[in-house]
């Protein structure tokens, strides 16, 4: 199929399994969310997936072909920000542009650089140096970096987990915009800790137990786009989802004993 395939995927670090057995099938342009307790093999996943290291077992493809190492065609934020601290945020931004655009003007790359500043709210800090700003911001100018790349695939762990609750809740608007507004449809995959937050932005929410880290549950989210955030607390479907996936959650820090939750679940 076209997207993102995952087959048999399994990640071992010396005697410890990290991953087991990963079956996951994305179709292109679909954004899942992935929630899961600490240490359920999250951030592992999307470090598999953005070709930075490989699996112990199993296949991976994007676009039919065989994911063998890092690409253009993957944008990622990872939690820990990853911007150059010699370049100023929209340096950081203008070198993904040139990276995927290596024809454009000096000029052009650094208004389109500002352009994704400012869809973050870093309109006015361009010109400052990553140690110069807050956490929450790197994590913005992170966010803006990988929209400029441009590539069909984002991974993205948490990006949003270092933001006051105003900016996170302006931060996934912009995100659902620029999915939306993309063409092609971007195919994203989003961590987060957040059960409300992987109910407004996904299509999908994938639910990873742990020890070791596997799919317990992979539940539609019935929400037409685009979304008013009011619907999460009118909805009456959306209150029994958000307590299912409540209960995927605790089954999952548990280990799912006597397997009592089916494998698959659709709302």
């Amino acid at each position: 199929m076209s997207g993102l395939s995952l087959q048999g995927i399994t990640l071992d670090q010396g005697p410890q399994r990290i991953l087991g057995r990963l079956d996951l099938e994305v179709p292109e342009g679909q954004l899942v969310s992935i929630l899961g307790a600490s240490g359920s093999g999250k951030s592992s996943l999307l470090r598999l997936v953005a070709g930075l290291q490989p699996p112990s077992g199993g296949r991976l493809f994007w676009r039919s072909q065989p994911v063998g190492g890092p690409s253009l065609q993957c944008g990622v934020v990872f939690q820990d920000y990853s911007l150059f601290p010699w370049l100023t945020l929209e340096e950081n931004v203008r070198l993904a542009l040139r990276q995927t655009q290596p024809a454009l003007s000096r000029a052009i790359a650094r208004n389109r650089a500002s352009d994704f500043l400012v869809q973050v709210g870093l309109g006015s800090a361009c010109h400052r140096y990553p140690f110069e700003v807050s956490g929450g911001m790197q994590q913005r100018a992170a966010l803006a970096r990988a929209f400029a790349l441009g590539a069909p695939l984002l991974l993205l762990d948490e990006p949003f987990g270092a933001l006051d609750p105003l900016n996170r809740a302006r931060l996934q608007d912009v995100l659902a915009g620029v999915w939306q507004a993309s063409t092609p449809a971007k195919t994203v995959l989003f961590v987060t800790h957040d059960v409300e937050e992987a109910l407004y932005l996904g299509d999908r929410v994938v639910i990873l137990g742990s020890s070791p880290g596997r799919i317990i549950a992979d539940l539609q989210v019935p929400l037409a786009r685009p979304r008013q955030r009011q619907q999460l607390f009118d909805d009456p479907g959306l209150h029994a989802l958000r307590g299912q996936v409540h209960d995927w959650l605790a089954a999952g820090i548990l280990g799912d004993p006597g397997g009592l939750l089916p494998r698959e679940t659709t709302v």
